[in-house]
């Protein structure tokens, strides 16, 4: 997951990928990258997006990093597709 925070919306964007060609989800957050504010409102646009708690989703690695690995409680991979489409390409 990609995440550009300070945006002026908070939404899902999409997928695209990175610089080495893997997918990624694309979103942005209004929140500002201080003491955890970013991650903190991506957790919720994605909890709101996928219709699960906001303690079923949680930033795991790259806290600090504009990209991040995100998990997810509860849901299983055919709903996190359908809930967020497949990335293109694959």
């Amino acid at each position: 997951m990609r995440l550009a925070p300070s945006s002026r919306a908070d939404q899902i964007d999409g997928w695209g990928r990175d610089g080495d060609g893997r997918p990624v989800l694309l979103a942005r957050v209004r929140a500002r990258p201080v003491e955890g504010e970013a991650n903190a409102a991506l957790e919720a646009l994605l909890a709101k997006a996928l219709g699960v708690s906001k303690r079923s989703v949680a930033v795991a690695r790259g806290g600090r990093s504009r990209l991040k690995a995100v998990e997810v409680e509860g849901l299983s991979p055919d709903a996190l597709v359908l809930a967020l489409g497949r990335p293109d390409g694959d």
